[in-house]
């Protein structure tokens, strides 16, 4: 849609008016002065380890949060955004933060459900068809328990306990559960596109609301 993805993050964060400090976490010095220049601060750049393809998102976020330590700045609640995530919502934002509170939660995960039951899920060995978990072959679908995945959008938590458990998903990690239509995985072309498609569709939606309100 004609700016850099990073930018729709930045400025939802903005915008959310929820954060003292926002920060990007980067290795590259294009994306520094993108996240800058869109409003962000780049006191840092990752490190070479964690800037690397085997590094987690907790070892990003413990980097981070031990600089502003070192600097004697201490944060009691983060949000650790992606940078593709372009459908993010404030209100989304808002809620899972509220949840974190009101459920006094270590971390609060958007997740979306999957479209079909995963209980049913097929693989494919030498070629032929295989049930994943075969005691369902027979159990219809609407008698499955729902099954969700992450929505790689965003991810709220308490940095006592980050710092602390060393990890995210902990026996005290919430969910909330996001629409479809905010989300979608970008991994190749064909999912750049399905982004674009649902952003227009988002902000089609918003323009009608706000002409219906006038």
């Amino acid at each position: 849609m004609g700016k850099p993805m990073i930018t729709y993050a930045i400025e939802k964060a903005i915008q959310s008016n929820l954060f003292d400090e926002i920060m990007v976490s980067t290795d590259d010095p294009e994306i520094a002065a993108i996240a800058e220049q869109y409003g962000a601060n780049v006191p840092i750049l990752r490190s070479k380890k964690n800037a690397s393809d085997f590094a987690t998102t907790a070892d990003v976020l413990l980097e981070v949060l031990n600089f502003y330590i070192n600097k004697g700045v201490h944060f009691k609640y983060a949000c650790c955004i992606y940078p593709s995530s372009p459908l993010i919502s404030i209100a989304t934002m808002e809620e899972a933060y509220q949840k974190m509170i009101d459920d006094r939660l270590d971390c609060v995960f958007p997740v979306v459900g999957f479209d079909y039951p995963i209980q049913r899920a097929f693989l494919i060995k030498n070629g032929k068809l295989d049930m994943v978990n075969p005691a369902h072959k027979n159990t219809r679908s609407q008698d499955l328990p729902s099954c969700y995945h992450d929505s790689g959008q965003f991810y709220w938590f308490n940095c006592s306990k980050l710092r602390k458990q060393k990890t995210l998903l902990t026996d005290n990690t919430g969910a909330i559960i996001v629409n479809p239509m905010e989300v979608q995985d970008i991994d190749e072309e064909t999912d750049w596109q399905l982004a674009e498609l649902k952003y227009q569709l988002i902000q089609n939606k918003n323009e009608y609301k706000d002409t219906l309100s006038c």
